[in-house]
């Protein structure tokens, strides 16, 4: 196991477009931990997700690379054969920050070949609250530095997409709560 601190910038802007830095502390326990201690069994209650993190034969068939770091090498190369508009997405990116103090720095990373996005999203939605997308992006913060650590040559940057246009009010207008459908009502239609 092993104890690292990432550093996570959150982006306010009712205090001047200013970036503000939290410190997280977080553990990395390998899977064979997990598993091993006396309720591993309680922890990964869906078969499914455990036949995958346990790499059962028989889902290959519905996945193309395995769940673990070594995996990525193959990826690397998948990924190199692809045509990718680098200088469009800088482009964008320094667009949307070129008016706020302490942008992220490795958006100019993107314009290099060697340089792959490890990203997460985030579909806005009722009972998850605020802790799980923090732990969606510590995730995704974490899996570029251990890709950056193993695969020295190569560039990860950590992209959080905030998914809050991309559905339909009557994909959200209601919630189960309980066996009951609690239902807003309105005459909003498209996206929200």
């Amino acid at each position: 196991m092993a104890n690292t601190c990432t550093k996570m910038y959150i982006y306010d802007s009712s205090v001047s477009n200013t970036w503000t830095i939290v410190m997280f502390k977080s553990v990395h326990i390998s899977l064979d931990d997990i598993l091993s201690r006396s309720d591993g069994d309680k922890l990964f209650s869906n078969q499914l997700i455990r036949d995958y993190l346990l790499e059962n034969p028989e889902l290959e068939q519905y996945y193309k690379y395995q769940p673990d770091l070594n995996s990525f090498e193959q990826v690397i190369k998948d990924k190199g054969k692809e045509e990718i508009k680098r200088s469009i997405l800088v482009d964008v990116l320094e667009d949307q920050y070129a008016n706020i103090e302490n942008a992220p720095e490795n958006v100019q990373l993107l314009s290099n070949e060697n340089t792959y996005t490890i990203a997460t999203g985030h579909q806005l939605c009722l009972f998850t609250g605020p802790l799980y997308f923090i732990y969606k992006i510590i995730t995704t913060i974490n899996l570029a530095e251990q890709l950056k650590a193993k695969y020295p040559g190569q560039n990860f940057v950590p992209v959080y997409w905030m998914a809050s246009e991309d559905h339909d009010f009557e994909e959200i207008n209601h919630a189960n709560v309980f066996a009951k459908k609690l239902l807003w009502n309105d005459f909003q239609d498209g996206p929200v």
